[in-house]
């Protein structure tokens, strides 16, 4: 079996609905509503950092502070509905960068119908070209007069030399399209093909141990490479392989090799 056949079966087996309940995809999937989703994606993404249970238990804090309904929350707060999320933190994630996010939604929903607005600025049909549409999303997501300095650092952007991991993870969710049911294809702007693979711990080792990345460190260039060899098995779809990247990588931690 070579390489793309040996790929092309570990998606099989990862991308499939049973992979949802222990991912943080699984926040997104709680809601049907196109702007709910796109709301928990994004905060299950940036937040995707840690134990996947306590990623997953986080989420679900912050979504009942926003009685469960993220998209209406954004449009019609009032002033002191914001008090619980003064006690919100995950990791360096604290109250401060809640609030502007917060702030940045409500902003965003009552002058655009869709997030997919925010990252498709620049927009061309290009292969490549993510890396001028996160530089561009990441100055509209800070462009609010409050934006604190200290928020910028938890929304990733190539400029930074970052591999964008959580940023591209969201992106494959929103933008990829299959019937199996993990990956929810609701943004149609971008296409498929313009993905870059999420480059997480698990994706970094499985590239490396199957000499899809050469490059030393982990960075934007690094995601790069790695997309750009997967785009050799599909051109079309490359960053599906990252469940099979992932998921060898959880499977060979878990119990050791694969």
């Amino acid at each position: 079996m070579d390489l793309k056949d040996f790929l092309e079966q570990k998606v099989s087996e990862y991308n499939q609905p049973g992979f949802i309940p222990l991912d943080p995809v699984s926040i997104p999937h709680r809601f049907s509503k196109k702007q709910d989703i796109e709301i928990a994606g994004f905060f299950a993404a940036i937040l995707a950092w840690g134990q996947r249970k306590t990623i997953i238990n986080k989420c679900l804090d912050l979504l009942s502070m926003m009685d469960n309904a993220p998209h209406e929350f954004m449009l019609h707060h009032q002033e002191e509905d914001l008090k619980p999320f003064l006690d919100f933190k995950h990791r360096t994630f604290n109250d401060i960068d809640t609030l502007y996010f917060i702030a940045f939604f409500s902003w965003l929903y009552k002058n655009h119908e869709s997030l997919e607005d925010a990252f498709v600025l620049g927009w061309t049909a290009d292969v490549d070209a993510m890396e001028g549409l996160l530089s561009n999303f990441h100055r509209f997501f800070f462009q609010l007069p409050e934006a604190p300095g200290r928020t910028k650092k938890h929304i990733a952007s190539p400029e930074r030399k970052a591999a964008c991991k959580r940023i591209n993870m969201f992106l494959r969710w929103m933008v990829r399209s299959d019937d199996k049911g993990v990956d929810f294809g609701l943004w149609k702007r971008i296409k498929p093909y313009q993905l870059i693979c999420p480059c997480d711990l698990h994706v970094d080792r499985v590239g490396r141990k199957l000499g899809l990345i050469e490059r030393k460190q982990t960075d934007w260039l690094t995601a790069m490479e790695l997309t750009r060899r997967l785009r050799e098995f599909d051109p079309d779809d490359p960053v599906k392989y990252d469940f099979a990247l992932f998921g060898m990588g959880v499977e060979e931690r878990l119990h050791g090799g694969f």
